[in-house]
């Protein structure tokens, strides 16, 4: 039967119904429990009250069997024509597959054990005037499955489970970082001047101010002012805009948290780090070994260590010394950046770290002794001021995370962004974040940052090969 008749079909049945009398789409909903909480204490003869999504039903003669779910779990139903007056019995010819049900019967096993409502009545609180999709899975299917997410999630259990994972790793960091005396804080998403981090923002608009805004493109600064402000220890687990490419490992909206601790510093940050994934993994997967894309991942600490300098000039012949332009030839002539325009340092570390974002890192590595005129933000290592106290970490040739000694030099902050703001393109329109060295002149102290993409930790503990499929609505582009 084509669709167009099938929901025709749907319509009658509506229609029906509404004939009756019924309140097809009620404002009300009786007392009612979860389906888990009837299976879990599950009682012979116990009388239920249950709300749930028909997902089958069975026709034999007066006697019909279906299944109810809902989000914790899923019960059959058996209805006999003797059992409830006639006219409910008559309008379940009129019940499909997928509408939402208020369900009251007597709880009892069947033969061969399985838990069963025998319904006394039901009530319709929503009529489904389309089907569930007979088969929900297969690549020809991806991109459907991501524009309606809601007949995945009905659809495939795999992908609900997914996102109750994602849920659970996110309260587990929240417990963690409470635990040690971190606060939760939350930070404006729409900037003035877009910082914190190298990339290209969504620009808006306030009608009222007439002032052009951007969303953020991270909250890094405004998480250091309240380290001005007195609060030591804080945290934010925000959503981050970057207005670039698209990929398995990129989306434009996406989650990052930030941890600031004052007095400390990146090899504080290091060991934070290892203790909050090691008690995110084992608090969620019960176990820090598992396999990640068909491979074996260990995450027992302590984690390894590789030099950011020493691959680049291993790789390229790149040397920390090196300017923009030494850096773009060198990596021309080893096939990267074929384009001959001149590319800025933030565009060129995008380029190195693309290179270096390979599957041969497997377990858990800080990758440490990055440029020092690749991390703006970052304090110099006083043995090697062309190095920076920064490292990135690499899981499964994922970048999960990054982190530095915070500078709060005011004046070498002040600086840095000039130096940005002269190799940005005039048509962005960057400026130094005055009011953010303003808050450093009042004066910062000592602090480490650490920075967790949470959607690619989410990939990595629920073995997701993309960023689409731990993100509940990816941003798609529009169906023609």
């Amino acid at each position: 039967m084509e669709i167009n008749e099938i929901i025709e079909q749907r319509r009658q049945k509506l229609e029906s119904l509404k004939a009756k009398g019924i309140a097809v789409y009620p404002s009300s909903v009786p007392v009612h429990i979860g389906i888990g909480e009837a299976l879990s204490d599950f009682e012979e003869g116990k009388k239920v009250s249950l709300c749930g999504r028909l997902m089958a039903k069975r026709l034999h003669g007066k006697v019909v069997f279906a299944d109810l779910r809902d989000s914790t779990g899923k019960i059959q139903l058996y209805a006999k024509s003797d059992l409830i007056v006639p006219e409910q019995f008559a309008t379940l010819k009129d019940i499909d597959i997928a509408d939402i049900l208020n369900v009251k019967g007597e709880l009892f096993k069947t033969r061969t054990g399985e838990f069963t409502v025998k319904v006394e009545e039901f009530t319709v609180l929503s009529k489904a005037l389309r089907p569930l999709p007979e088969k929900w899975h297969g690549l020809k299917d991806v991109e459907a499955r991501f524009r309606q997410r809601y007949l995945d999630l009905i659809s495939n259990e795999e992908v609900k489970k997914i996102f109750l994972m994602r849920s659970k790793i996110t309260k587990a960091i929240r417990d963690f970082l409470d635990s040690r005396g971190f606060l939760e804080v939350e930070t404006p998403m729409m900037h003035c001047i877009p910082g914190g981090a190298a990339g290209r923002p969504f620009k808006t608009r306030h009608n009222v101010y007439d002032m052009e805004l951007y969303l953020r493109i991270a909250p890094e600064l405004y998480l250091k002012r309240l380290l001005v402000g007195g609060l030591d220890k804080v945290y934010e687990m925000n959503r981050n805009f970057r207005n670039e490419g698209v990929s398995t490992r990129h989306n434009p909206e996406f989650t990052m948290l930030e941890v600031y601790s004052a007095y400390a510093n990146y090899e504080d940050m290091m060991r934070l780090c290892e203790d909050m994934v090691v008690a995110v993994a084992k608090e969620v997967l019960g176990k820090v070994v598992f396999d990640y894309q068909g491979r074996r991942i260990d995450l027992s600490t302590p984690w390894a260590r590789r030099s950011f300098a020493g691959m680049i000039k291993e790789q390229f012949g790149i040397e920390p010394s090196d300017d923009a332009g030494a850096m773009l030839e060198k990596l021309q002539e080893k096939g990267f950046a074929r384009d001959k325009q001149e590319l800025s340092r933030s565009q060129i570390n995008k380029i190195i770290e693309e290179a270096l974002e390979q599957d041969r890192i497997l377990n858990p590595v800080f990758v440490t002794d990055y440029f020092a005129s690749l991390c703006p933000l970052a304090k110099n290592r006083k043995d090697n001021p062309l190095i920076s106290e920064r490292f990135e970490v690499y899981v499964a040739g994922l970048e999960i995370g990054n982190a530095y000694s915070e500078l709060n030099d005011p004046v070498e902050q002040k600086a840095r962004f000039e130096d940005e703001v002269k190799e940005v393109a005039a048509e962005e329109k960057k400026s130094v974040d005055e009011d953010y060295i303003l808050a450093l002149e009042h004066g910062m102290p000592p602090a480490g940052g650490l920075g967790i993409g949470i959607d690619r930790l989410v990939m990595l503990l629920t073995d997701q090969p993309s960023i689409r499929d731990v993100i509940l609505f990816p941003l798609l582009r529009l169906e023609s």
